[in-house]
């Protein structure tokens, strides 16, 4: 299999000494990465600008280390994790070789009121999250674009689905999503790859719903971004299990293994970590941005990059960040701000809802293999007659198992009868964990903090961020359905969660703070993520979402993002930009 150019090759071109080019993409994540492969396809010049190290697959990954391998034998180093990543090691991926895919807390500090506290994971190197997401990737359905204005709630979206549709199907395509159809109207259908297979405790759970809900409640595997089939210089996934860690075979998607690449093979790409967008440079003449000032992380030298366009793609928060850092005189609350909008209506998505049941059946059978995806099941609540206490719903994500020896940690019994027990395998057991909708709220927001700066001298932010009685709502009612599905499939002892709601944040999923929306007063970018306020700069991280549904929201930026790159260089032909 031929081994395609890595991110980490590109560090040569650090060197490059041209300052101007056709366009500036700003981190090198899930959309940057998309942004600088349509912008480099398209025919232009484009800079991607990185703010943490370069990556070379075959250097940085170890999916396949065993714990006996590790220093700390799978542990970590807890004295080093609590002294710089106490923040970033709250997130479900994080362990003693993903650990350096996250950001050093120290360094990269925020602050938040002492009672509500927020999760901001972030990630600085070449490919940014993409590296160490979770790979689900779920189309949003009208039922989420027309959300606000039916129900109410903050501003419409300036799309609907059919805006939106062939786009998704260009990124799975790209991309490679293994899924199954389900001809469902909440969550449309895909190009797909063939789907992962359930295992049997999986396939009799689909089937035991399937009875008594009908089409109202559906299990499917989850849709997920690996390749169960070869595809260029990327291998079919092998089942190793720790994704976390990087994919020496390119099998997940990410910008380092994906699109980057792509867009390297154009000649046109010029990428550049350890670079700190400290500003956008305005010109209040012609109403454009110009460049961007950035900081070299390592020897701290001031440099400013020129272009015709500005992508913004750094992730939600960060995106506000710098926004918030670039005011001028025109925009003295923060650049394209005019509506006030920037750094509000911060959402995630809640979690930490459901339920687990056993089942005594097929005990001869076990599970071969990690496979790195689980189930699925749309949301329910709230769609045709189904109708609850509260607006939005939830999904559940999850799967079935059988527990290891760890399975008689805490059953009786000692001596011979336990070291027997210690070599079988437990019972099966299913899980179900909600992810619920979170409405968009103009006090969730992130601000300049007065004081607080970052290791390069940037003002840090200060982020208040809480759950409102919806989405706490919407946390009870994960427990409750979940129990339902399983007494449905005929489980035992089920156990509902008691973990009570995930801090906002958890669940890594934070987006809204540069909303579109149909009107300069009350949202940051038009329907083609494009600033009202200036037409030269689009942002296209999670940042432009007007609501969040409960999916996954990945492949909607990716989406979003490709289908703005078209637009933009379309104006840029026609001179109008």
């Amino acid at each position: 299999m031929a081994t395609p150019p890595c991110a980490g090759e590109a560090e040569a071109v650090t060197q490059a000494r041209t300052t101007d080019f056709d366009a500036i993409v700003v981190g090198s994540g899930m959309t940057g990465g998309w942004a600088a492969k349509e912008l480099t396809e398209l025919g232009l010049r484009t800079l991607v600008l990185e703010a943490g190290r370069p990556i070379d697959p075959s250097r940085d990954y170890a999916e396949h280390r065993a714990p006996f391998e590790m220093r700390f034998r799978g542990l970590g180093d807890r004295r080093y994790v609590a002294r710089r990543q106490a923040e970033q090691q709250r997130s479900v991926s994080f362990d003693e070789v993903s650990h350096r895919f996250w950001t050093d807390d120290v360094d990269n500090p925020y602050s938040t009121p002492a009672n509500t506290p927020f999760d901001w994971f972030r990630a600085r190197q070449v490919g940014g999250k993409s590296i160490i997401w979770g790979r689900q990737v779920y189309r949003m359905s009208d039922l989420d674009f027309e959300a606000n204005a039916r129900d109410g709630i903050a501003v419409d979206w300036p799309i609907r689905y059919a805006d939106l549709a062939p786009w998704y199907d260009r990124v799975e395509r790209f991309i490679g999503v293994s899924g199954r159809a389900e001809q469902l109207r909440q969550l449309p259908d895909g190009v797909f790859l063939p789907p992962m297979a359930f295992n049997i405790a999986e396939q009799h759970v689909r089937d035991r719903m399937a009875q008594r809900y009908g089409r109202e409640r559906v299990l499917t595997i989850g849709r997920v971004a690996v390749l169960t089939e070869a595809r260029g210089a990327r291998g079919a996934c092998h089942y190793c299990g720790p994704c976390q860690r990087g994919c020496i075979t390119r099998s997940y998607f990410s910008s380092v293994n994906a699109t980057l690449p792509a867009a390297q093979a154009t000649g046109r790409l010029t990428l550049r970590p350890w670079s700190i967008v400290r500003g956008l440079v305005y010109d209040p003449a012609r109403r454009r941005v110009t460049g961007v000032r950035v900081v070299d992380a390592q020897s701290r030298a001031e440099l400013e990059f020129t272009g015709r366009l500005v992508f913004l793609c750094a992730s939600a928060i960060e995106t506000a960040r710098l926004l918030l850092n670039s005011a001028t005189r025109e925009f003295p609350g923060g650049l394209a701000n005019s509506s006030d909008q920037v750094g509000r209506n911060l959402m995630d998505h809640i979690k930490n809802g459901g339920a687990s049941g056993e089942f005594a059946q097929w005990s001869d059978r076990e599970v071969i293999g990690q496979r790195p995806n689980g189930i699925y099941v749309p949301r329910f609540r709230n769609i045709g007659g189904n109708k609850a206490a509260f607006v939005r719903g939830f999904g559940f994500q999850g799967g079935a198992n059988r527990a290891g020896w760890q399975a008689a940690l805490r059953a009786p019994g000692i001596g011979v009868a336990l070291k027997a027990r210690l070599t079988q395998l437990g019972p099966w057991t299913m899980a179900f964990n909600g992810y619920g909708e979170m409405l968009p709220r103009p006090t969730n927001r992130a601000t300049v903090h007065p004081s607080l700066v970052d290791a390069w001298g940037i003002p840090s932010l200060h982020i208040t961020c809480a759950w409102s009685d919806n989405e706490l709502a919407i946390h009870r009612d994960m427990n409750v359905a979940a129990a339902e599905l399983l007494e449905a499939a005929g489980a035992r002892n089920i156990v509902q969660s008691t973990r009570g709601p995930s801090t906002p944040g958890n669940a890594n999923h934070e987006m809204g703070t540069a909303r579109m929306g149909r009107d300069a007063r009350t949202s940051v970018l038009n329907g083609w993520n494009q600033a009202w306020d200036v037409p030269n700069l689009f942002i296209t991280d999670g940042a432009c979402m007007t609501s969040s549904g409960c999916q996954n929201p990945s492949l909607t930026y990716m989406a979003l993002t490709a289908r703005a790159c078209h637009h933009a260089v379309e104006e840029l032909t026609r001179r109008n930009l």
